[in-house]
């Protein structure tokens, strides 16, 4: 689910903005946090205010939307996540950002295709996939979804008795998936290339 990522973008940055010693969330250092200064916890701001409040914002709505889901009001919580989407962001857009976009478009596609919204899902997706142009684990997780998204709309098109458009929507289906398998594969390829080695 986004919000486990989502969670850990926002507690990192919010760390190194108060802390000034979190050296674990590679996030929060490419939100203004140089490694030096940080370890020597430097007094210097290290977080503009701009991303804080957009991060603390968007946390908000997540908390929003999951209040709305409890009470059973999926258009609410869909409200609630589109808020993100469209609030002011900080100058530049930050890449912390653009990853919490991203993911806010990926729990949106979730709740659409839940609904049998399955274009509008799959165009949540393409948005969020604009954010994450490159090979990472936000990505993978688009493609992820936009798997989940086309297998939902395998079961409708099946219940509708429309079995070659269902067989259609299922090989999309795997293929998103696989491609998302080959992206995380890729992504923990390389974070294992810089992690040190364990003794033996």
């Amino acid at each position: 689910m986004p919000r486990a990522r989502f969670a850990a973008v926002c507690l990192g940055v919010l760390a190194v903005a108060h802390a000034g010693c979190a050296r674990d969330d590679a996030m929060a250092r490419r939100a203004g946090a140089a490694e030096d200064a940080a370890c020597a916890c430097a007094p210097a701001q290290v977080v503009d205010p701009a991303l804080l409040a957009f991060l603390s914002r968007a946390r908000a709505a997540h908390h929003a939307a999951d209040l709305a889901l409890g009470a059973g009001d999926r258009a609410a919580a869909v409200r609630a996540l589109e808020g993100i989407i469209a609030a002011p962001r900080p100058p530049g857009t930050p890449p912390e950002v653009a990853e919490v976009i991203a993911d806010t478009y990926a729990r949106l596609a979730g709740l659409r295709s839940e609904a049998g919204e399955f274009d509008a899902a799959a165009r949540d997706v393409e948005a969020g996939l604009e954010l994450a142009p490159a090979p990472s684990h936000y990505q993978g997780h688009l493609y992820e979804v936009a798997g989940v998204v086309e297998e939902r709309r395998a079961k409708a098109l099946d219940d509708r008795g429309d079995r070659e458009a269902a067989a259609q929507a299922r090989r999309r289906a795997v293929a998103l998936l696989e491609r998302a398998i080959s992206i995380q594969d890729q992504v923990i390829t390389e974070a294992l290339k810089g992690a040190p080695e364990k003794p033996r």
